[in-house]
């Protein structure tokens, strides 16, 4: 398991976290960490040329990083992250959060159906194989 990271304290700015300290605690690559702020889920500040985050930058990669788990595509994990950030009435977050979770399930159930068929061909070419084989073995010694 990861180490968690190690905050900064700065009174002006309140916690703060390197990219590194974020790759260790998420087990990400700092790489991944860029793409995620290319992709606008997050947005650090700037001290020169190191970036700086903050405690939001931190929960929004926890979040992204639920949502991948969960199947979301980056797009609606950043439309649901970024409808966090206004949480005086969560009921449009919450069902956002239904429909793409209804969406997802129903393309799983999809994909298993399609593994379950899948599956029973595997079965039935398998079956036909060992057929073939006893029947020419049967040839052979008969």
């Amino acid at each position: 398991m990861p180490a968690p990271a190690v905050a900064q304290a700065s009174p002006s700015t309140g916690t703060t976290y390197t990219i590194g300290e974020l790759a260790r605690e998420f087990d990400l690559t700092t790489r991944a960490i860029r793409f995620y702020e290319d992709c606008g889920l997050i947005t650090p500040q700037r001290s020169g040329r190191n970036r700086v985050y903050t405690a939001r930058d931190r929960t929004r990669l926890k979040l992204t990083l639920r949502g991948k788990r969960l199947g979301l595509t980056l797009a609606e994990v950043k439309e649901l992250v970024d409808m966090y950030e206004s949480p005086r009435d969560t009921q449009p977050q919450l069902k956002k959060f239904l429909v793409v979770l209804a969406a997802h399930r129903a393309q799983l159930e999809q994909q298993m159906a399609d593994l379950q068929a899948t599956l029973e061909e595997v079965r039935a070419h398998e079956k036909e194989a060992r057929r073939l084989l006893s029947d020419g073995e049967r040839r052979r010694s008969g």
